[in-house]
């Protein structure tokens, strides 16, 4: 069992859930400039180079739109001073990624100011015309298409020395690995675009005693960019009083269309939990929130204590729509959760539950909100009158993740105050599960499960992380190159 740290560099499916439709804002492209060039001192010496250059730099804009990706074209450049007014239009644009395909040689000079000035990180892409030349047929001409590879030294030597992070892709203009590996760099830059203009809700107070889980709130601009917007319980409340009888019908429908619903379910504690979820509809809109983490305590049944306790419902219909929710005032695991869905791979609340040496695996999961897009079978509602270790009762959702490969994502800390992420990939498989309305999933990870328990401890994790979908792995070490952030992997 060891534990590795990177800081550079599957593709997920989307995880949706039926009948959810996504929050706008989830549907933020990533904008990606795109530059290409060659070097200006072919084009009169090599008449058809230029346009079939030029074509292929159409064919590399297709592509990069068919990752679902705002696209700033800004041309083809074949000098230094172009490249300095293509710097300057691409830092106008605001971009999340710039991509620079070189398409044959070119000096420094014409990217390095691009890299500098632009205030966004570049990926460079090396994509020939084809496998390979012809080489009894190909003359100079014919050859200098194919030539993307040699500048690709001198830009990571002049990178470094000016010190800008190097990153690249090289393959051909249909290599689907080149362009799978190109995906996850932008699915990346998406990634990094919602941390850094994000609005993260902070509500309530920390469960007490939870050391792991507080949160220094400037270290999320700091390490993520983005706002934490601090909110009382009672700006909830005073939403909830707010919503109609109509709004709490319609959320009663969407919750049936949504679940199972188990005869342990009470009729009043139902309708409570859907007039909770329309009022945090309410709050999230207001707001302007793309995540939320909360906790209340309360006491004797009072409102704040009814209003926590009936959030469970109305924070999963959220977390499916995209916009996740903790409980336990976990802010950091609601950034995790935040990355998995933006990378179309689901994120639910999670936890150690128990290790089942019998069958080497690791139970994990969570009372609360779970992501209904990621659930094995359809989610079911389950009446409990004691929420474990917190106060008050109704309604909280049980289900098993989807089995197959996943991801553990978590948001860690250092002793000297820095994020950083954590990550292991495992199998959800099937087995039996406790019936207590708690998401649960049976993880086996190659290994003793004490084992594995031991090492992901040791890892800095907090006791909450994400539970995603898929194999997650060089998405996050993409992520991770992009924002700077260490990256530690648990392996088995």
């Amino acid at each position: 069992m060891t534990t590795t740290t990177t800081t550079t560099t599957r593709t997920p499916s989307t995880a949706r859930a039926p009948g959810i439709p996504r929050t706008p804002a989830v549907a933020r492209k990533p904008r990606i400039g795109l530059v290409a060039g060659g070097l200006g001192a072919y084009w009169p010496q090599f008449p058809d180079l230029l346009p079939q250059l030029e074509r292929s730099a159409v064919r590399v804009a297709e592509r990069v739109r068919e990752f679902d990706a705002e696209v700033i074209d800004v041309g083809f450049i074949s000098d230094a001073e172009e490249g300095a007014a293509a710097a300057a239009r691409l830092r106008e644009a605001d971009c999340d990624l710039i991509v620079g395909f070189l398409t044959t040689y070119m000096t420094a000079t014409m990217l390095v100011p691009i890299a500098q000035r632009s205030d966004a990180p570049v990926l460079l892409v090396n994509l020939q015309p084809t496998e390979a030349m012809d080489h009894a047929a190909f003359d100079t001409g014919q050859w200098l298409a194919y030539c993307g590879a040699c500048p690709l030294p001198e830009m990571a030597n002049a990178f470094e020395r000016v010190g800008v992070d190097f990153r690249s892709v090289s393959g051909h203009l249909e290599d689907e690995r080149a362009w799978q590996r190109i995906g996850r760099w932008i699915r990346a830059a998406g990634v990094r675009s919602v941390l850094r203009n994000g609005r993260h809700g902070l509500m309530g107070h920390l469960y007490p005693g939870m050391y792991d889980v507080s949160t220094d709130l400037t270290m999320v601009p700091g390490s993520f960019g983005g706002h934490v917007e601090v909110l009382e319980f009672d700006d909830l409340r005073t939403r909830v009083e707010q919503v109609t009888e109509e709004e709490t019908a319609a959320k009663l429908a969407e919750t049936r269309e949504t679940f199972a619903v188990d005869g342990s379910v009470i009729d009043e504690d139902l309708r409570w939990a859907a007039t909770v979820a329309a009022g945090l509809d309410r709050l999230v809109a207001d707001f302007d929130l793309d995540s939320l983490a909360y906790y209340h305590r309360g006491l004797d049944g009072e409102i704040h204590e009814r209003l926590g306790a009936g959030m469970i419902l109305g924070s999963s219909l959220l977390t499916a729509r995209g916009i996740p929710a903790a409980g336990e005032f976990e802010l950091r695991t609601s950034l995790a959760m935040l990355i998995c869905d933006r990378l179309g791979a689901g994120g639910s609340f999670t936890e150690l539950q128990a290790l089942n040496f019998r069958d080497g695996v690791v139970e994990m999961g969570h009372d609360g909100p779970g992501h209904l897009a990621i659930s094995e079978n359809k989610p079911l509602l389950r009446g409990l009158g004691v929420y474990h270790g917190k106060r008050g009762w109704g309604v909280s959702v049980e289900f098993d993740v989807k089995h197959g490969p996943v991801t553990l994502v978590g948001v860690g800390q250092t002793r000297d105050g820095r994020y950083r992420l954590i990550a292991a990939e495992g199998e959800v498989v099937g087995g039996p599960l406790l019936s207590i309305g708690n998401t649960t999933s049976r993880v086996d990870f190659g290994a003793d499960p004490g084992e594995w328990t031991d090492a992901w401890s040791a890892s800095g994790i907090g006791h909450h992380w994400a539970l995603a979908t898929g194999r997650l792995l060089p998405e996050l070490r993409a992520l991770a190159g992009l924002s700077g952030l260490e990256l530690v992997e648990v392996t088995a």
